[in-house]
């Protein structure tokens, strides 16, 4: 039987996984029926045998139900978006949390990390996982107050599911070097909610304000006191503009 409660997924960033979203998931519960999905090799999952954008959209897709609404934080909104636009029967309404369309910084892009240091990245992954992991961590809240809690909340989400496989860390990593939607996302007609934070190092505030101005139907929150996991550090503010979102 359909459930009466409209369904909303959620989508984690690199390297993490599901439980990132357990507080949201709380706030939400009682006005949708919450799925906080792992991406393929994340949270105990097997590895997908196309470890590429295309592919983990399409895994993706194939656990919607028809007329999801699908959030998307970090990596996971340009698997959202990918999503959104291959599968535009799957994602009725789309939320963008700290996400950007092109994760790397080019001539012709300044809102995104540098190649080296995206390339440096992927070296330290190789030598030691772990400790690569919980540097992107710390990453995710450098600049923001309360930064060593938030942190202390990403290790344990991070720490309560098995491990990401490293095919899928590195596949990962491929993803957001290699990705780039600027020019497809004028396609993505569906409703859409960019939620950023201010202080963001990771994908940096420029990037949700261009998703704001490029996409045809579009709002934009951006939380001045939040960095890259504003549904962590403002979860209530997070949760309240997906309510008002969902039923506008």
């Amino acid at each position: 039987m359909p459930s009466p409660r409209p369904v909303l997924a959620l989508v984690h960033g690199w390297g993490m996984n599901a439980r990132v979203f357990d507080v949201l998931v709380g706030l939400l519960a009682s006005d949708f029926e919450v799925r906080a999905l792992d991406l393929p090799g994340h949270g105990g999952r097997e590895n997908a045998a196309d470890n590429t954008l295309q592919g983990w959209a399409d895994d993706l897709a194939q656990q919607l139900p028809d007329k999801t609404t699908l959030l998307g934080w970090s990596l996971g909104g340009q698997v959202a978006m990918r999503a959104a636009l291959d599968h535009p029967h799957k994602v009725a309404r789309l939320v963008l949390l700290a996400s950007t369309p092109k994760f790397v910084a080019a001539e012709d892009w300044t809102h995104g990390m540098a190649a080296a240091d995206l390339a440096e990245f992927g070296e330290a992954l190789l030598a030691d996982p772990q400790a690569t992991l919980l540097r992107f961590l710390s990453l995710q809240t450098r600049g923001m107050a309360g930064q060593k809690s938030l942190l202390q909340d990403l290790r344990l989400s991070l720490l309560a599911a098995p491990v990401a496989r490293s095919e899928a860390l590195s596949g990962g990593l491929a993803i957001l070097r290699d990705t780039d939607l600027r020019d497809k996302l004028p396609r993505l007609t569906q409703p859409t909610l960019v939620l950023h934070g201010a202080l963001d190092t990771l994908t940096l505030p420029a990037a949700g304000a261009w998703l704001a101005e490029t996409l045809p139907n579009v709002r934009h929150i951006e939380f001045a006191r939040a960095a890259h996991a504003p549904h962590l550090s403002h979860a209530e503010d997070v949760a309240a503009a997906i309510g008002r979102f969902a039923h506008a």
